[in-house]
């Protein structure tokens, strides 16, 4: 599966969690292909969360993600149940205005309450696109990849120098270097790769030809 020419979305409940579902795979295809980064909720309700929005930006900028590529709003977190229609609104202007071929969200692994919304209203937004589904692992629960995307010992680095762009989340052990690299080994001894990120599959759309 080549990403090749295409436009690819990467959507995400909260700043960081792109990053940590798929930085490495952002790292490996954004010279490649246009990479939009969409993140739903700034955080900024929250005072012990002031600094995230600026560490999202060093973030992107450090997987080079484009300037003009990256978004991050301001729905309300632990509350976007509440904004379900807004939401699905919001992300159906996306789709008319960019034209995705391809769209990357939360698992449906993943329990936390805003993941669970933006995957739901992210099937409805990009009907007849190819979706599918990243792992954020502190809200996980029995995720099992069945996409497992090759990535190089230079986009795991990246991955890892992403997160640490989040200085506030420095203690959390899901920012942990040892960890990060683990899971991409580990899933790319599922590949037998070296490393590899990996995603559950919602659909695929293609043409053999």
């Amino acid at each position: 599966m080549k990403f090749i020419g295409k436009k690819v979305f990467f959507i995400g409940a909260h700043p960081d969690d792109i990053e940590l579902g798929c930085g490495a795979l952002i790292s490996n295809i954004v010279n490649d292909v246009e990479v939009f980064c969409i993140t739903l909720s700034d955080n900024q309700k929250n005072p012990l969360l002031k600094n995230v929005v600026n560490e999202f930006t060093e973030s992107m900028h450090s997987l080079g993600v484009k300037k003009d590529h990256r978004f991050i709003e301001s729905f309300e977190t632990r509350r976007f149940k509440h904004d379900r229609q807004e939401i699905l609104e919001y992300l159906l202007a996306l789709n008319r205005k960019y034209q995705p071929d391809t769209v990357f969200v939360h698992t449906d692994a993943d329990l936390h309450q805003d993941h669970q919304t933006v995957t739901q209203e992210s099937l409805r937004a990009f009907r007849g696109i190819s979706l599918f589904g990243y792992d954020v692992i502190r809200s996980s629960h029995g995720f099992s990849p069945k996409l497992l995307i090759e990535v190089s010992e230079s986009n795991v680095e990246s991955k890892i120098k992403a997160l640490a762009c989040y200085q506030t989340y420095k203690d959390k052990y899901y920012f942990s270097p040892e960890l990060t690299r683990a899971i991409l080994i580990r899933n790319g001894a599922l590949a037998e790769r070296k490393y590899a990120e990996g995603f559950n599959i919602f659909r695929i759309i293609s043409a053999i030809k």
